[in-house]
């Protein structure tokens, strides 16, 4: 099924809607994390799994895009879009991830994207694996024009760990739960942030 807001997104990224009449729901913030970077690496473009002169990343590589809009349903072009995350061994590239898996030093760990003039955006990355006591999921920050810098977090459709994520239960209802799930085909998924 459906739903009114997948309607209204599916128009929004067709350009048939515009205006006041198409009225989204706001992408629901959540909280930043502790493990925000404390240090950018030396790279901090949209390709996570590649450094210049290192290995690629480990991991399962990823396409994460998608498009950043106003809750009026029109594009936000120049929107700035960061995403960071775990490795693929469920590890932070920062000095407060005491965990004992390992880090990958050829992991970029971060990225920073403009969106274009339709407000598109596009990362590629590595699916991270499961960290300690939460299910998979990716940290955004948004923000554009008129708009404050807000945090989000990505999770994906096919993790068990999602049932028993206490930031993923904490969304009321499952509308918000859906604006924040992604499913992953071919190694694609789209996540479009709806700032308000």
């Amino acid at each position: 099924m459906i739903s009114r807001r997948g309607l209204m997104m599916g128009a929004a990224s067709t350009g048939l809607v515009a205006g006041p009449a198409a009225a989204l729901v706001p992408t629901p913030s959540q909280v930043a994390g502790p493990f925000y970077p404390d240090v950018l690496p030396i790279e901090s473009d949209g390709d996570l799994t590649v450094m210049a002169g290192r290995e690629p990343a480990i991991g399962e590589a990823i396409t994460v895009e998608g498009r950043v809009l106003g809750a009026d349903g029109r594009a936000v072009p120049g929107a700035t879009v960061e995403l960071w995350q775990a490795n693929a061994f469920g590890r932070y590239a920062h000095q407060g991830d005491r965990s004992d898996v390992p880090l990958d030093p050829n992991f970029q760990g971060y990225g920073t994207v403009r969106a274009d003039e339709a407000g598109r955006y596009r990362f590629r990355t590595i699916r991270p694996g499961p960290y300690a006591g939460r299910t998979r999921h990716l940290h955004f920050y948004a923000t554009g024009p008129g708009f404050e810098r807000t945090p989000f977090q990505m999770y994906f459709a096919d993790d068990p760990g999602n049932e028993t994520d206490f930031l993923y239960r904490s969304l009321p209802g499952p509308a918000l739960r859906d604006a924040v799930t992604v499913t992953f085909a071919y190694g694609r998924g789209t996540f479009d942030i709806v700032l308000g």
